[in-house]
């Protein structure tokens, strides 16, 4: 990843608000936009995420080849995400809660965001972001379902991640629009998901991710439904 091509901030409303500006302007592909803090972060459908000072709030260029789904996109930051931070050996193995959420020992760490932009029929650009609990202080309230890196190996710090992570995450637009038997077998190794009853979107059970990036689940009633961009309700 190249120096130039990273933005840095101290304080932003939204790395992905600034990364769509500068992407209409023509910002290259694999141009990363990073604060120490955000004061408007944001996760899937609007929800707002803390992004305080010793966490890792970034949002990456990615202009595909191809008109790939956006939840193929999620599947496979997720998966560089999950490559970059196998690199600790400090730290437990990351789970993969579909589509967009990285979870550790149980407990949520971070979070991606995938935000397509249109001209047309044509893809545009993607705006990949990530927030990532470092070194920053878990919110009481959330303390048993949140955690940080911090909490395993105090030495990370999120200018060490960043510039692995930035180069990961750069490549997703070279991939094809579905994804591989390798990918889908990697994403089936840290599925957070699988076996899981959960009653929302659908009832039933989840299963294995499909090429096209959709959840697959057991219905409760027979037979299997494909769930795409839908927030996922555990039993």
């Amino acid at each position: 990843m190249k120096g130039e091509l990273i933005q840095r901030h101290a304080k932003l409303p939204s790395t992905q608000d600034l990364l769509h500006r500068i992407a209409e302007d023509g910002a290259p592909d694999g141009t990363v936009i990073v604060a120490d803090e955000q004061e408007g972060g944001r996760g899937q459908r609007g929800k707002s995420w803390h992004s305080p000072l010793g966490g890792l709030w970034m949002s990456v260029l990615v202009r595909p080849k191809g008109a790939a789904a956006g939840e193929v996109l999620s599947v496979r930051a997720g998966l560089a995400v999950a490559r970059v931070l196998a690199r600790y050996p400090t730290l437990p193995p990351v789970s993969l809660k579909w589509p967009n959420d990285l979870f550790i020992a149980d407990r949520k760490v971070g979070g991606l965001l995938c935000e397509a932009r249109w001209r047309g029929s044509e893809l545009w650009w993607v705006a990949v972001g990530l927030g990532l609990n470092v070194a920053n202080p878990v919110p009481a309230e959330v303390a048993e379902l949140a955690t940080a890196l911090g909490e395993y190996d105090r030495t990370i710090t999120p200018e060490a991640l960043l510039g692995p992570l930035a180069a990961e995450l750069a490549t997703l637009g070279e991939g094809g629009s579905t994804l591989s038997a390798e990918e889908r077998a990697e994403f089936q190794a840290r599925h957070w998901l699988r076996g899981k009853r959960i009653v929302a979107p659908v009832r039933g059970t989840a299963g294995p991710v499909a090429a096209d990036g959709a959840l697959m689940v057991g219905l409760d009633e027979g037979g299997q439904m494909a769930v795409r961009a839908a927030s996922v309700v555990l039993a």
